[in-house]
């Protein structure tokens, strides 16, 4: 089934044999464990399975269908918006601030500023450590490709009613504010 931009989803309209590949997993993950181990957390289980199924298939939704054709990867997508939002960035800050690895970060950079869409410059007083900056080519490319990503976001949500979609804010609000707590593993 897909939408057309803009169309609200008919409650209920996905019927079950659609739904069976995205979902059937989950439900079948969480009875086998169950089965297998005793004090299984299926509630917890479930929740973060269909939470991951759900940002996998957001995410590649939006790569196929806003930064691919636009030429790039989601990765470089969050790089240049990162870099578009907070303005220069030393590499090791840009790979925290948009979820990436350093190793990823140094990686793509070289990409995109072989593609002229970031300039790397020399940090004020470290001559040994750069700064990434968004080049004006950079700027008018994630004006241009965001404005695309932002009406995709825009179809996704409406699949809630407005009310729904500020109790999933707030909701996922909480889960990253416990994802700051010392239990949690970061990147490094």
């Amino acid at each position: 089934m897909s939408m057309e931009r803009g169309e609200q989803p008919v409650e209920g309209s996905v019927d079950q044999a659609s739904r069976e590949p995205a979902l059937s997993f989950i439900d079948r993950a969480v009875d086998d464990a169950s089965e297998r181990l005793d004090g299984i957390d299926r509630q917890a289980m479930q929740f973060v399975l269909l939470l991951h199924r759900v940002t996998n298939t957001i995410v590649y939704d939006l790569e196929s269908t806003v930064h691919r054709p636009a030429g790039w990867s989601w990765s470089a997508f969050r790089a240049v918006f990162t870099l578009w939002i907070s303005g220069p960035l030393e590499p090791s800050r840009l790979a925290e601030m948009s979820g990436m690895s350093r190793a990823a970060v140094s990686a793509l950079v070289k990409t995109l500023e072989a593609d002229g869409l970031i300039a790397r410059t020399a940090a004020a007083g470290d001559a040994r450590s750069v700064v990434l900056s968004i080049t004006p080519a950079g700027d008018r490319k994630i004006r241009t490709v965001f404005t695309e990503h932002n009406l995709r976001e825009s179809d996704w949500a409406s699949a809630l009613e407005p009310d729904e979609r500020d109790t999933m804010i707030r909701l996922l609000g909480k889960l990253a504010d416990a994802g700051q707590q010392d239990w949690v593993s970061h990147r490094g």
